[in-house]
Formats: structure tokens, C-alpha cells, sequence
């Protein structure tokens, strides 16, 4: 299932707890799934039903952003949960903090 979102839309786990927030987005359609389940953009949609797909799991940590290989879209989590984001079934990786430049 593809959804147009962008920035500060929210997306919703449909197989955890887990909740992110959109910070930067292409304008097009994109395949978002949260733990290999389309993501939900009303909380009121969880079942809880399926399982979390195989290599979508590991938990997702409160705080930290996703972002895709190409970095055109990047995810902050606001509530943790089992489920990993992925767009077009590439599972998003952990951002790179930026080093602080040095206080001589």
C-alpha cells in the first residue's frame, strides 16, 4: 500500500507499539511499512493480528532517526516498538549523529 505523506505526518505500527513522525520526505507516493506491515496513519487501524515479517524486527528506539541509503527519507521515532521502519522493503538504519566540532 503506497502513501503520500510529509513532514510531520504520523505513521502508526500496525503489528507494535511502534509510532514515528515524518521529518523529511520525497513528494512521491512511497511503500512504508512498520515491522513488514503497510504503516497506519490512525492508531485506531492496529490489530495486532500478524506477526512482525522476518528481518523487520529488533525495535525500533524512542528518539532515534531512520533514514533510507539515499536520505531522502528520514523518520524519528516517538514511540518505541518491535517493528522497524522500511520503504519499498529496504529496512531504514539508525542516523549518524554529526560530530561537534572541536573546542580548542
Amino acid at each position: 500500500m503506497s502513501l503520500t505523506v510529509k513532514a510531520g505526518s504520523r505513521l502508526y505500527g500496525a503489528t507494535s507499539t511502534t509510532e514515528l513522525i515524518v521529518v523529511k520526505t520525497p513528494s512521491a507516493e512511497l511503500d512504508l511499512t512498520i515491522g513488514g506491515q503497510p504503516a497506519l496513519l490512525d492508531a485506531s487501524g492496529r490489530t495486532g493480528a500478524t506477526d512482525i515479517a522476518e528481518g523487520h524486527g529488533g525495535g525500533a528506539a524512542m528518539g532515534k532517526r531512520y533514514v533510507d541509503s539515499s536520505g531522502g527519507v528520514e523518520l524519528l521515532c516517538t514511540k518505541a516498538g518491535e517493528g522497524l521502519p522500511a520503504v519499498s522493503g529496504e529496512v531504514l538504519q539508525l542516523k549518524d549523529a554529526k560530530p561537534l566540532p572541536a573546542s580548542d
